[in-house]
């Protein structure tokens, strides 16, 4: 990437319209060399206005997340944290797998401007420069990858918990790894796991909150969206929203950790959007299976009561949506 392009959006970021002059000589660079960084930047998605005789404006002011900002959100020095904040990267989940051997516990990578993000089942997440916020965690268990059942979900109980902490108590949960406001998808929760079957497992965990979604985001998501903008009426701070979840992240992975997902079963499903709702489930195969939820086990799998009775479901490659009446 042009190394002028971020500088320059980080100038653009009042929301204000810049000249291309003014910036030029802002950068002791050529008018040429402006076209060329803002060129890469909406090649990577970046939406900007360019109005003859004005200059170069983002359609909004954004706040872009600063690791010394989000740091002093905490109350104390939060000396388990390695932050990590990155102007742009193809995928935070992605960068802490490949460095994954030279990443020490609780490392947090975040990136202004996620190109490349993944949910599940191979799905894109939709991610402009502050139309989300996207960052993962590095979080080392002793234990193998069987014992870490139910972690998406745990990691959904810090989200509401950060949410709910923010004034967002509209919040809900989805299971496996989604948050939902009235239906419409406003988080998601990608899980990656690296280490022997008896452990000690490294769990990549990332995060996708959307902040304020352009339109032309919103059509290419392929279910409803919201975003913290529209349920708060302003726009929410990344700094203050990540240092909130980070926060939540620690407390719910330590109990996660010394006592399962029994111990945050009952949290979980006092915020399950989908309890006793009928619902229709994509297996992998393409069956579709639709039955009445019933609740989550304790071990974090889905229980529905179906035509053949009650069924057990593990989150795997299943996409589960509500049967509207």
């Amino acid at each position: 990437m042009n190394t002028l392009t971020f500088p320059i959006l980080k100038l653009l970021c009042d929301g204000k319209f810049h000249s291309g002059e003014a910036i030029a000589k802002y950068f002791n660079v050529s008018r040429t060399h402006v076209w060329n960084a803002l060129q890469d930047a909406e090649e990577l998605g970046v939406e900007i206005f360019a109005v003859r005789g004005r200059g170069y404006q983002l359609p909004n002011a954004t706040t872009l997340l600063n690791p010394q900002t989000v740091r002093a959100c905490f109350e104390s020095p939060p000396h388990w944290l390695q932050l990590e904040v990155h102007d742009f990267l193809p995928s935070t989940n992605s960068y802490l797998m490949h460095h994954m051997s030279t990443c020490t516990h609780g490392t947090c990578v975040a990136a202004n401007l996620q190109t490349q993000g993944r949910g599940r089942r191979g799905r894109q997440w939709q991610a402009g420069l502050g139309a989300s916020l996207t960052f993962s965690l590095l979080w080392r268990f002793q234990c193998g990858a069987s014992a870490l059942s139910g972690l998406s979900l745990a990691v959904g109980v810090a989200l509401i918990r950060a949410l709910h902490a923010l004034g967002f108590v509209q919040a809900k949960l989805k299971w496996p790894n989604d948050v939902l406001v009235d239906s419409k998808k406003l988080a998601g929760i990608l899980i990656e796991l690296q280490g022997d079957a008896e452990g000690p497992t490294a769990a990549v965990i990332g995060i996708g909150i959307n902040l304020h979604l352009p339109h032309h985001l919103k059509q290419q998501i392929d279910q409803p969206a919201t975003d913290l903008t529209s349920m708060h009426g302003q726009a929410v701070n990344p700094n203050t929203l990540l240092a909130t979840l980070l926060i939540h992240l620690k407390t719910v992975l330590e109990t996660f950790e010394t006592e399962g997902f029994s111990a945050l079963h009952d949290e979980w499903s006092k915020h399950h959007a989908y309890h006793a709702k009928t619902v229709k489930m994509l297996m992998p195969d393409g069956r579709e299976i639709q039955g009445l939820v019933q609740s989550v086990a304790e071990d974090g799998s889905l229980l529905i009561n179906t035509d053949h009775g009650l069924q057990r479901f593990v989150s795997g490659e299943i996409s589960l949506r509500v049967l509207e009446k």
